[in-house]
């Protein structure tokens, strides 16, 4: 007698290998236009700013996993005979240690929060960041840098979509900021192209590839995530820290 139950079950296998094969639902928020929604506060949870490579950990500095690629910064050679000084010398030279703008990619995983503005009918997305009222604009229709040379701190943006990822195109900085507090270094010709993937609601993939002719071999990339706040009434506060040298001076 036949086993009236084997044409069920396999049709159920095939039914599940089906559903298996079938990309998973995009449950990401979208904007009315469809392009993924960016709007909220963000933070890294790691220890780059510290050294964007792996480090131990010693007085003042949390040990951590570092954020680039292979671990390897393909500097030239006399690119690693300045790091080394910048290093021996990080509490003077370090741009943070002197309130100065911290640049890009720095600013994003600097330790502090900050917040994305995007809609539907603008020109330019904007992030503020809590680290000395630092503000950047993506500009998302004119995508043509500015005639230079220029030198910016935070550099000039460009932002496009490629599906689900916001591509942002950097350059026109200048020459003064770190990657971190361990004296990895840029010049004037750094090109940074960021890349912001919402992987769920509350997650997004944030990729950095690092282009310097001047001072790198290739060009090299970090990665992490950048984790969404959901506290109830969060908000940006302010780290003025200029006015941290001058409270002698104002009680």
């Amino acid at each position: 007698m036949k086993n009236r139950y084997v044409p069920i079950l396999a049709a159920a296998v095939l039914s599940f290998a089906a559903a298996a094969q079938s990309p998973a639902p995009n449950n990401i928020p979208r904007l009315a236009d469809g392009k993924p929604n960016l709007n909220g506060y963000w933070q890294t949870m790691n220890t780059a700013n510290f050294d964007i490579q792996d480090h131990s950990a010693h007085k003042g500095i949390p040990g951590g996993q570092g954020i680039v690629e292979g671990n390897e910064i393909p500097y030239q050679p006399w690119a690693v005979e300045k790091k080394k000084e910048n290093y021996k010398n990080r509490a003077a030279l370090d741009p943070e240690s002197r309130c100065f703008l911290l640049g890009v990619p720095r600013i994003t995983y600097s330790g502090h929060p900050f917040q994305i503005f995007q809609g539907t009918a603008s020109d330019k997305i904007t992030i503020l960041y809590e680290y000395a009222h630092a503000n950047r604009f993506l500009y998302t229709r004119n995508l043509t840098h500015p005639k230079g040379p220029i030198d910016w701190w935070m550099g000039d943006s460009r932002a496009h979509w490629e599906g689900d990822t916001l591509v942002v195109d950097n350059v026109d900085f200048n020459d003064q900021t770190w990657f971190d507090e361990a004296g990895n270094f840029h010049s004037d010709e750094l090109h940074a192209v960021e890349r912001y993937t919402l992987t769920d609601a509350d997650h997004i993939n944030y990729e950095v590839t690092i282009e310097d002719s001047k001072v790198f071999t290739r060009p090299w990339k970090m990665s992490m995530i950048l984790y969404r706040h959901k506290e109830k009434n969060f908000q940006l506060l302010d780290y003025e820290c200029y006015a941290f040298d001058n409270e002698q001076y104002y009680p």
